[in-house]
């Protein structure tokens, strides 16, 4: 924005006696040469005449101004300022500089910073003006200076960022070291997993103390080679306190003032080191979950199998993984058409299913109760899904006892659904409702047979019969 200016500080100490003699033609000349436009003025503020400094301004059709008010050249929001201008030259206010706008023929206005003084006793009024332009060129050029700089740290931000992410998630151990002192500056988090240190611990210590002291030699050679040449062979080095062999390679590059290494940390090939840690987490996972008793099972989004553990081939009564392969899991549940329809749907709307009750049927007839637990994993390439089965059929048989009972509640009842034909489960609905109408009357009388068999409309060897059917009550005395 353009700002306005106050009048000098110190004005002639004797004009008098220094600018004495000056005739009307050295006076234009001196105002003219002074300023990029010059206005002479009448008391009603009506311009008598003008110079003009260049012909820019001449450009704009400001050559046509004789005999018209001043008021008149200005845009309507500059008005005010010229009549103030005129105001304070007739009241011999302090020269202040005060910026006006002129329109032009071109579209844009033309700024021009004015300052008016009254001379003679007649009310005229020399207003002296200076272009603005190249000022307002120039603070034009300096906010754009300024845009380029911002999108130029914006980009360098972002770059940063970019390194930074990079830094912390590759899982090569890297390191940054300062050429001047050999000390680290910056590691990420594989590297201090490689060197069984915390990040914190690693920085600002001397890297070649994480090396047994037969390596070092090699590693400060190979540091001074780099440094010097910009390259060297990789070497390999020992840990203190370990037998793991380190390949150590090194790269040399400058920041700012500062010259660094950027330093690669790589066990060798036959060492299985922490730098190897995600191999060994996914091969011993791999192998737990081959030798787990619980049955696990990996398919495609729609339920085929992909791979299946030894115990889910056991459970299945397969001979090998390549008869499950490829094949719907859905052959071997218990409700066809629905436990995995159920599952998948679940799955694909929460990512989770747990503790799910339902039977695998072997193929040599066998029937396994079971719980499944799943979960969806689309973030691998394919994507997939993992179910856990484990057999709770020994669990289950501990709870309800040797051979068969009668379902204690409607949750065991309805846990039979698809396990049981409909038929019998009716049947079994029907004996449960009729053991707990007993269970109820023989409370309700405080276990007097004749009683309870009166309130529910049998004959007292009726209910004896239902009694002994049911396990209920102590019959040993015989029928009362």
């Amino acid at each position: 924005m353009l700002t306005r200016r106050s009048s000098p500080g110190k004005p002639f100490n004797a004009p008098g006696r220094t600018l004495s003699g000056l005739d009307a033609e050295t006076a234009a000349a001196v105002i003219r040469a002074a300023s990029d436009i010059a206005l002479i003025l009448d008391r009603d503020g009506v311009i008598r005449d003008m110079a003009f400094g260049s012909d820019d301004l001449l450009g704009e059709g400001y050559g046509n101004w004789l005999g018209q008010p001043w008021t008149g050249t200005v845009t309507a929001e500059s008005r005010a300022t010229v009549e103030s201008m005129l105001h304070d030259a007739a009241s011999k206010e302090p020269l202040r500089w005060r910026h006006v706008d002129h329109p032009s023929s071109h579209g844009a206005h033309v700024p021009v910073e004015y300052a008016a003084v009254q001379v003679g006793s007649d009310g005229r009024v020399v207003a002296v003006g200076r272009d603005l332009r190249p000022v307002a060129a120039l603070q034009q050029r300096l906010a754009l200076a300024q845009q380029s700089m911002e999108r130029d740290y914006g980009r360098l931000r972002h770059m940063e960022t970019r390194y930074r992410l990079l830094f912390q998630m590759v899982s090569e151990a890297v390191l940054i070291v300062d050429a001047a002192t050999n000390k680290v500056l910056e590691a990420n988090p594989a590297s201090s997993v490689l060197l069984g240190e915390s990040e914190r611990r690693v920085v600002a210590r001397p890297f070649l103390d994480a090396f047994a002291a037969e390596s070092r030699p090699a590693i400060e050679a190979m540091l001074a080679t780099v440094r010097t040449g910009g390259r060297a062979d990789d070497v390999i080095a020992r840990m203190i306190g370990s037998e793991w062999q380190l390949v150590i390679s090194a790269h040399f590059f400058r920041d700012e003032s500062s010259s660094l290494f950027l330093v690669r940390l790589t066990p060798q090939a036959e060492d299985s080191g922490p730098a190897n840690l995600s191999i060994s987490t996914s091969t011993m996972l791999a192998a737990v979950v081959a030798g787990a008793p619980d049955a696990f099972v990996v398919t495609d989004p729609e339920g085929r199998i992909l791979a299946a553990n030894q115990a889910f081939i056991d459970l299945a009564q397969l001979a090998t993984e390549e008869q499950a392969r490829g094949e719907s899991l859905e052959r071997w549940l218990g409700r066809p058409g629905v436990d995995l329809n159920v599952m998948i749907t679940n799955l694909r709307q929460f990512g989770i299913v747990r503790l799910f009750a339902t039977t695998v049927r072997g193929e040599r007839g066998s029937d396994a109760d079971v719980e499944i637990s799943a979960v969806a994993v689309p973030q691998v390439k394919p994507p997939c899904l993992g179910f856990a089965i484990r057999n709770v059929g020994r669990r289950l048989n501990a709870d309800t006892g040797a051979g068969r009972e009668l379902p204690r509640s409607v949750e065991q009842l309805t846990e039979l659904v698809g396990r049981v034909p409909l038929k019998e489960l009716v049947r079994e609905a029907t004996d449960l409702i009729e053991r707990l109408c007993i269970e109820s009357a023989l409370e309700l009388t405080h276990d007097n047979r004749a009683a309870a068999a009166e309130m529910l409309g049998l004959s007292r060897q009726s209910l004896y019969v239902k009694l002994r059917k049911y396990g209920l009550g102590d019959l040993a005395d015989g029928v009362e």
